[in-house]
This record gives C-alpha cells, sequence and structure tokens, in this order.
C-alpha cells in the first residue's frame, strides 16, 4: 500500500504521523511511504531520516494526498486539507468529531473512510490509541497550571508544593481516568495538596490504593464539587465520554465562589470541554481570563513536547497501521472489532454511535459498509 504522511499545519503542532522507525517497518513490509517534506523537524527528525528508512521525500502536502492510498497524521485535518481527502482514500488520525460539525461535515462529502485514533478500544474496555496523548496531557496539565498559577503569568502566585512553613497549593483533579491519574502523580510528586473527583467505584478504590494518603479521593457529587471549587487553587478536567461531546461539570456561577487567580486546565476541550466557560486555545497563546479565573485550553498539548508525544504515539498506532497497509481497511476492520470501533464515518455516512448522537446524524453501523470479506 502507498502510504502518504502530510507535515502537520495546526498551529504550533509539531508532531508526526510515522516516525522514521515506523516507516522503516512498513517499507520492510513491503509498502511504499510518501513524507512531506519537513514533516518530522518538530521531533529532529529531517528528510534524510525518512530517507535512510525507505521514504520518499514529496515537496508539498497536495502530492501526499493525492498518491496516498491511507493518510496518517497526528491531528485532525484543516480545511484545505479535509477537501484533498477522495472517496475510499483512509485517514487515520485523530479526530474528535462530536464538538466539531464542520468537520464531521467535510469529511462525509469527501467520502472518505475516516478512522479516529480516540475511538479504537482494547480487550480491557481501554482506549490504547488515545492513551498514550492521555499519559502526556495529564502530566502536562500539571506543568502547565504550575507555569499558570505564578503572578507574572496571570495566576495566584503559588507554588505548587509550597515551603516549609506555607501550605501548598490545592490541586482539584475532575475524573480519574488515564488524564487524571497523570496529574494526580505528578501534582502529588510535586508535594500539591491533592483531589481527585470521580464516581466510578472501582476506579476510586484503584486510585485510593495507589496514592494512599497522597491524595483525597472523593465521590463526585454537585455538592460535592460545588464544595471542592471553592477552595482549589487549580482545576484539571479530565473527564472523558469516547466519542462524544465532554459534559460541562463547571459553571460560569460557580467561577465566581473561587479564588481570584485560579487556574482551569481543560484537557477535554478537544471534545469540547469540561467548563462551561471553555474555548480553544493555542501554545503560542494558551491562556484567558473569565470572571478572575485564568483558563488554560490548549487543544493540542502533547503538541508542547513533539518528541515524546510523536514516539509514545507511533508505539500504540503502528500495529493498528501494519494491518490497514497489509489487508485494506475492509478486512483489517472485519478482522478486528477494536479497530473497527474506531471507524468514524465512511462513503458519506457516519458510522460511530456517539458521533451520531452528538451531530444529529443517521447512524450508519460499521460492519454494513465492510461486504464481502
Amino acid at each position: 500500500m502507498l502510504i502518504g504522511v502530510p507535515r502537520e499545519i495546526k498551529p504550533q503542532e509539531l508532531r508526526v504521523g510515522l516516525t522514521p522507525e515506523s516507516v522503516a517497518e512498513l517499507v520492510y513490509q513491503g509498502h511504499q511511504v510518501l513524507v512531506e517534506t519537513e514533516a518530522g523537524s518538530g521531533i529532529g527528525a529531517g528528510d534524510a531520516h525518512y530517507q535512510a528508512a525507505g521514504a520518499e521525500i514529496v515537496a508539498d502536502a497536495a502530492t501526499v494526498f493525492a498518491r496516498g492510498e491511507l493518510i496518517v497524521k497526528v491531528k485532525e485535518p484543516q480545511p484545505g486539507e479535509r477537501v484533498q481527502l477522495r472517496p475510499d482514500q483512509v485517514l487515520f488520525t485523530y479526530l474528535h468529531l462530536a464538538p466539531d460539525p464542520d468537520q464531521a461535515r467535510d469529511l462525509l462529502a469527501s467520502g472518505a473512510v475516516c478512522i479516529a485514533y480516540e475511538t479504537v478500544t482494547d480487550d480491557q474496555g481501554g482506549l490504547p490509541l488515545l492513551k498514550p496523548m492521555s499519559q502526556v496531557a495529564g502530566r502536562l496539565a500539571i506543568q502547565a497550571g504550575a507555569w499558570a498559577l505564578q503572578a507574572a503569568n496571570g495566576g495566584r502566585g503559588l507554588l505548587l508544593g509550597g515551603v516549609p512553613g506555607v501550605a501548598p497549593a490545592r490541586v482539584l483533579i475532575l475524573g480519574g481516568g488515564v488524564v487524571g491519574f497523570n496529574a494526580a502523580q505528578m501534582a502529588v510528586g510535586l508535594q500539591a495538596h491533592v483531589t481527585i473527583l470521580d464516581r466510578n467505584p472501582a476506579l476510586l478504590e484503584r486510585l485510593a490504593t495507589h496514592f494512599g494518603v497522597g491524595a483525597r479521593v472523593l465521590y463526585s457529587t454537585r455538592a460535592e464539587l460545588a464544595a471542592e471549587l471553592l477552595g482549589a487553587d487549580l482545576v484539571v478536567g479530565a473527564v472523558l465520554v469516547p466519542g462524544a461531546s465532554t459534559p460541562r461539570l463547571v459553571t460560569r456561577a460557580q467561577l465566581g465562589t473561587m479564588n481570584p487567580g485560579a487556574v482551569l486546565v481543560d484537557v477535554a476541550i478537544d471534545q469540547g470541554g469540561c467548563f462551561e466557560t471553555s474555548r480553544p486555545t493555542t501554545h503560542a497563546q494558551p491562556t484567558y481570563v473569565v470572571d478572575g479565573i485564568l483558563h488554560y485550553c490548549v487543544a493540542n498539548m502533547p503538541g508542547a513536547v513533539p518528541r515524546t508525544s510523536a514516539y509514545a504515539l507511533n508505539h500504540a498506532t503502528l500495529p493498528a497501521v501494519l494491518a490497514l497497509a497489509a489487508k485494506g481497511w475492509r478486512r483489517a476492520l472485519a478482522d478486528d472489532p477494536h479497530l473497527r470501533a474506531g471507524l468514524n464515518c465512511c462513503a458519506g455516512r457516519v458510522t460511530h454511535p456517539a458521533v451520531a448522537a452528538a451531530l444529529g446524524y443517521d447512524l450508519t453501523p460499521a460492519e454494513s459498509l465492510l461486504g464481502d470479506v
């Protein structure tokens, strides 16, 4: 199969869909790989690295989209990329369609086969292609929050861990999944005062066992959340509903109950955000203030550490890329129900239940589009 890797064009996005090592694996398996020039520069991989791995370097993204049968990216295709997609071409990337009706409309119009990293599942009920970026984003959330809490950056002027004789900052984490767990690990390690809210009893038990006295682990109710917001200095939104829009857990009215200069870090912004006042920001302009509360809502947080992120992502996605390339998308999806769960839209139809429900489309079961394979 002919696989295309365009350079990412979302602002401040320096990750790349395939590393040179992944390209070498694909070439070894008999596939051809086109890489847009400088696509890997953000991770320290120049054109020469890709050529040594067996890739063909091309001058522009238009060539990649025109020739590639399988397009492997990191972030959702931007408008100028979406118009280059064609029927039966496979797009494999993060999509986050639920809060993005314009992207969904364009992908449906293209007729392409759009497989989203974030809805591929595994035997344990997890999201293995989202997990590595959730790990990165959870850890970055604390770094970003600590930075934002500095007075020069608009925050309350607090050191996250305090010092002897001065209390540490109070960190509230909404959601104890992969993002929340990794955020808690970082915050506990920095000796902050950490509270985690979640509604999954089994998850609460695991978190309490893991962190012990290092973090308070509480069942989340509206009353509990409201009470914890009163004293919170840093709130991390780490809630995920696979494929669907994130519930808005904190209202604008509640901002008025918080300490002025407190910080909200919304890791769920790709899916719409956890806070009523959230709107996507960029690494170039990461924060804004609403009612005295600093908001950090960067929509591609792992892009801040592109080398770590790209390699972590490739370790998770490469087996699926190899399967799609070797078998074709129909056979690969027929053979693997977990990869099939990643199919969000295909041939002008929405194939993921959460996306259909969020955007008001009729649902077409993925199985009905596979034909005789």
